[in-house]
């Protein structure tokens, strides 16, 4: 069996969180270099949240790949909760331990983890050589989370923007990923 490979792309710089929100002007500068990097691998399809935000990210490639930038709401950002929290940093950390905790109006962990999935494994199952899907941090932490716990909060924190991650499944079915560019 073939390996089945997908990048996992966090979007670059904006200028807030909601899904409105743009590139900064340095965001703008971090999408064309994405362009460079990208230009190397055999990227043949794009998917991205519906934020304008991830959107940006990855036009500037698509443009010089020749490629659509599908959307897709499977992507967007965990909703933490429907009001602004003092203490959301709190329930980031929380929820890579109980993947059931929410605020009030929020998502749990596990929520955004089914809907992720959805997507991802369709883009690994696809047919593609190397699909693309951007997304953003919270998401992204989860997914690496659930293929390696470790990852958790840390690797959340850890995270840049843009980060660049490579999930790699074998032929004997297990996923992997590495990470490629560190913003």
């Amino acid at each position: 069996m073939v390996d089945r490979r997908l990048l996992l792309i966090r979007h670059c710089q904006s200028s807030g969180q909601s899904p409105g929100a743009g590139l900064t002007e340095l965001g703008f500068t971090q999408a064309h270099a994405l362009v460079g990097f990208l230009s190397a691998m055999e990227v043949d399809a794009i998917v991205s949240s519906v934020y304008t935000r991830a959107r940006q990210s990855i036009e500037p490639f698509a443009a010089v790949a020749g490629l659509p930038v599908h959307t897709d709401p499977r992507l967007n950002e965990r909703t933490l909760s429907e009001v602004p929290l003092e203490n959301w940093r709190e329930l980031v950390r929380d929820s890579f331990d109980d993947l059931d905790l929410r605020a009030a109006g929020g998502e749990s962990a596990r929520e955004v983890l089914e809907r992720a999935w959805a997507c991802l494994g369709g883009l690994l199952g696809g047919g593609h050589r190397l699909p693309l899907a951007v997304t953003h941090g919270n998401l992204l932490s989860l997914v690496l989370s659930s293929l390696k716990p470790s990852f958790g909060y840390r690797g959340w924190e850890s995270l840049s923007n843009p980060d660049a991650f490579l999930l790699q499944k074998s032929g004997a079915g297990r996923l992997t990923f590495e990470r490629l560019w560190n913003g």
